[in-house]
Order: structure tokens, then C-alpha cells, then sequence
């Protein structure tokens, strides 16, 4: 699915073939190591021809250049120096990878006037390169010109020059293996969801033992057992049945609680007995987002040996109306025992994490938990599609969560929560109703998630707007985009390893 670069990292040498891309700032002055790629100076001219100015991810090409051995020399505009940040080098690698196209031997020279890109900064370029080659087209039938089977495309060869070479390889690795928990998250939502049900999605989850990760899956008839009313619920009305699944890393201290992660798996939401409209439903296979961003992130820290405890658990359910579904009026008692009215059979995520996020924090007592669903709505409506709706009741684990996402480029932003708001989904009828009505959908339903948490430090990422159908970008090109792998897995690095 993925013609992913083959990379390689050295110090700066004048390339002898291929393509070569430079790094140019707003004002389209080159680099010493970019000057010497264009002996006749014909860049400049280039330049002004197509009104070229270096600005932020812009490109233009010379092919053939007089007097160089080159293919063609591809200058990536990278805005104001000043301005450029750890997601910016992500960025910039994204858009070299755009410029890659059927190139077989590439060299970026990962040096801009102004400023040296040190190690960091060149295995940055690496990763926006690796998820932006990413692609889903395994359901294509591409033929060759006999018409026979999927026609091969050999990935480029590409080699990044920068200052520190084997700093930047290694810091590529780490990298790469959280880039590869995207590409994770992002297969699992873009699958279709008659291939990819509760059963077959916790196998995806159990190769994740591959990587030492301890994986257990609960069976229909354990979490009944556990009195998993509310996750069962939203089960009964499907053929397929629902699974939870529980991933430990263990590499941290032996006394450290762990950081848990919970993810919301329906993995096709039709609304059930308030079913949803007809337009747009199929991408209800993406609501498993949640869970999809839980795995890449337990990937992710596995193949990078992040030195912490983590735990995730996902609830894996499909959202079906046949005669055994639920219905509006139904009242479920949760594995907490507080019971619930279900007014609207399409509120079924809540209903899917209560019992998950009850089980991780009784059996786990974790130092954080840090949810993710595909939730509402109406967080989209409050926010579109480039931030994530944070809820918490801590606000230390809320500004670590803003920090992790301005540095990674997977912004979040914090919704208010309060009692005037959890009397919403007060009903005489239960402990609880799942929905507080039409207006603040989004904050009634975390304010739901909130009392099945306890006094743990807690946070809902609401991510319907992010982890599918949001805007493409320099490093996301397909509908699903990981969301959350990244977020996370820095929040874990700045503050719950070692």
C-alpha cells in the first residue's frame, strides 16, 4: 500500500545523478551546498521565471539543468527561517516526497541559508517523506501492459545530506517507528468494514506481540461476566460479535503505574435503531478512528523501546439495527453498575467506552487515561477539522496534551466541562441518559465519559473532525490520517519516560 523512500542519511557531497531537491528561504537565496548543484546559475533565472519566492512548501523545477549530470533539480520553498519548527521539517519532507514522483535515485540537501539542519531537523524530513508516500489502493486491480497482475513500482532511493549523519540516522529510527504507527492507524480506518470486523480487528491487534507487546482479548461471554452492559448493548443488534482488547507495554520501572490509552472501536456505526441518514454513511467504517490511533500508538512505542508502562484497551463493536438491537428507551446497567437510558440508539460510542474506560482504570489504576473517539458531530461543528476537542479534568495532562500537539502538528483544543453541563444527562429514569440533547453535544458527552473515570487523570479526545475525511496536507493525502499516534506518543516521550 505504501512505496515507502529507502532512506539513507551522509554529509554533504555534490550528487553525481538522479534528482536532486534543495531547500530554498523566502527570499530564494541557495545554500553553499545548493549553489554548488547549479554551476551555470541557472536557478536564479528559473526562479524569477516562474515567480518563485521560497515561500512555505511552494516548488519549482529545472529539468535537465545546463550543466550538471542531474535529472532535474527540485528547489522546495521553506518559508522564513525564523519560523521553522519541529512539524515544519516534517512538512518540508512531506512536500520532497511529492516532488519524488517516479524519481529512482533522489538527494536532498537538507541545508537552507541561514540555518544548518542538524540531526533532528534531517530525520524530521524522513518521517514527513514516509507518511506521505503512504497510499491505499490494495483493493485495486492495477494490471501491466499484458494484463497480468499488479504493476511493481520500485520506491526511490533517497538520500539526505545533512551535518550529522549518523545522528540523524539514529534519530530516524525512532522516528520511523512512530511513523509506522501511523501508517498503522490509517490502514486499519481506511479498511472496509466487511473485511474488517470486531474479531479480525483484534487480530490486527495481536500481532502487535511481534514487538513484545502482552495482547489479551476478551471474549462476548467474558465481558458479560464482567457485567459489560453498556459495550454489549450496542453489540446485540450485530451477526458479528464485539471483542475488547487489552495491550500492555511493559518497559518501564517495575513500581511506575501506567499511562492508559482507550480507544472507541465501532467499527460500522449505522446508528442502530436511530439510524442514520443514507448520504455519506459509508464512512461510518471509520469510526473506529479512536481504536485504530490506539494501536498505531502501542505500535509505536513498542517499536521504538519507549522506556514507560503503557496500557491500551479498545471496545470493538459493530452498530447494527436488526430485531435484537436496542432500542431508545432501553436501560443498560454498565460494568460499573451505574445504569444508563439510552435515548439515541447513534450515542453509541459513550456506551462502548464506559465499560472499557471502567475496566482499565480498575485493573490497571493508571496514572493517566487519555481516551480517543470518533465521538461527535458536533465537535466539527465547533471546531472543523484541524483540532481535536479536548476534555479533561486535569488540567497538567490538558497543557501536556496542547504542548504535544503544537509540536506535532496534531493540535487539540481545550472545551470547557462543568455541573450545569452534567445535569444535561440527569433522566428520572436512570443514573444517567446517553445524550444531554441538541446543544453541547459534544461537551454532555464527555461529561458521561467523566463518571466512569473516577478521581484518575483523565482526558477525551474527541477526534471526528481529524482522524478521517480532514483536509490533505503536505504529510496526509488519503482520507484517514492516524490521528493521535504522533500526539501521543510525544506526550510520552516529554513527560512519562524514564
Amino acid at each position: 500500500m505504501s512505496e515507502k523512500p529507502m532512506l539513507a542519511f551522509a554529509r554533504y557531497a555534490a550528487p553525481k545523478k538522479g534528482s536532486v531537491i534543495i531547500l530554498v528561504p523566502e527570499g530564494g537565496k541557495l545554500s553553499e551546498a545548493a549553489a554548488a548543484c547549479d554551476p551555470e546559475g541557472i536557478l536564479p533565472k528559473v526562479f524569477a521565471a516562474a515567480e518563485f519566492k521560497g515561500k512555505f512548501a511552494s516548488t519549482v523545477e529545472a529539468f535537465l539543468p545546463q550543466g550538471t549530470p542531474f535529472d532535474r533539480i527540485v528547489a522546495i520553498g521553506v518559508g522564513k527561517v525564523q519560523e521553522l519548527d519541529e512539524y515544519a521539517w516534517v512538512r518540508i519532507g512531506g512536500a520532497a516526497q511529492a516532488a519524488v514522483k517516479n524519481a529512482t535515485e533522489v538527494t536532498v540537501i537538507a541545508e537552507v541559508e541561514g540555518i544548518e539542519a542538524g540531526a533532528q531537523e534531517a530525520a524530521s524530513i524522513g518521517l514527513g517523506m514516509l507518511l506521505r508516500a503512504h497510499r491505499f489502493d490494495k483493493y485495486k486491480t492495477k494490471k501491466d501492459e499484458n494484463g497480468n497482475g499488479k504493476m511493481p513500482k520500485k520506491p526511490a532511493k533517497v538520500t539526505i545530506q545533512c551535518a550529522d549523519p549518523n545522528g540523524a540516522k539514529k534519530a530516524h529510527a525512532s522516528l520511523a517507528a512512530v511513523g509506522e504507527g501511523v501508517l498503522l492507524a490509517r490502514d486499519l480506518v481506511n479498511e472496509p468494514a466487511n473485511v474488517l470486523g470486531p474479531v479480525e480487528f483484534a487480530a490486527h491487534a495481536k500481532e502487535l506481540e511481534k514487538l513484545g507487546v502482552k495482547v489479551e482479548i476478551l471474549t462476548e461471554r467474558e465481558m458479560k461476566k464482567l457485567g459489560m452492559g453498556a459495550l454489549l448493548g450496542v453489540a446485540q443488534g450485530s451477526a458479528r460479535p464485539p471483542r475488547l482488547v487489552v495491550m500492555q507495554w511493559l518497559n518501564g520501572k517495575a513500581r511506575q503505574k501506567p499511562v492508559a490509552f482507550v480507544g472507541k472501536g465501532v467499527v460500522f456505526d449505522t446508528g442502530g435503531i436511530s439510524i442514520k441518514p443514507a448520504n455519506g454513511m459509508e464512512e461510518m467504517k471509520g469510526d473506529m478512528g479512536g481504536a485504530a490511533a490506539v494501536v498505531g500508538t502501542m505500535y509505536a512505542l513498542a517499536a521504538r523501546k519507549a522506556k514507560v508502562n503503557a496500557v491500551g484497551v479498545i471496545g470493538l463493536v459493530e452498530n447494527m439495527p436488526d430485531g435484537n438491537a436496542q432500542r431508545p428507551g432501553d436501560i443498560v446497567t454498565s460494568m460499573s453498575g451505574q445504569t444508563i437510558e439510552v435515548i439515541n440508539t447513534d450515542a453509541e460510542g459513550r456506551l462502548v467506552l464506559a465499560d472499557a474506560l471502567w475496566y482499565c482504570k480498575e485493573q490497571f489504576k493508571p496514572q493517566i487515561i487519555i481516551n480517543l473517539a470518533t465521538l461527535t458531530g458536533a465537535i466539527m461543528v465547533a471546531l472543523g477539522s484541524h483540532h481535536a476537542g479536548l476534555f479533561s479534568n486535569d488540567d497538567a495532562l490538558a497543557e501536556q496534551l496542547a504542548a504535544a500537539g503544537k509540536a506535532t502538528g496534531e493540535k487539540v483544543w481545550r472545551m470547557p466541562m462543568g455541573q450545569e453541563y452534567d445535569k444535561m444527562i440527569d433522566t428520572p429514569n436512570a443514573d444517567m441518559k446517553n445524550t444531554g440533547g441538541r446543544y453541547a453535544g459534544s461537551i454532555t458527552a464527555a461529561q458521561f465519559l467523566k463518571r466512569f473515570v473516577g478521581d484518575t487523570a483523565w482526558a477525551h479526545l474527541d477526534i471526528a473532525g481529524t482522524a478521517m475525511g480532514s483536509p490533505t496536507n503536505e504529510i496526509s493525502q488519503g482520507w484517514a490520517s492516524g490521528f493521535g499516534v504522533r500526539l501521543l506518543d510525544r506526550l510520552v516521550a516529554d513527560h512519562y519516560e524514564g
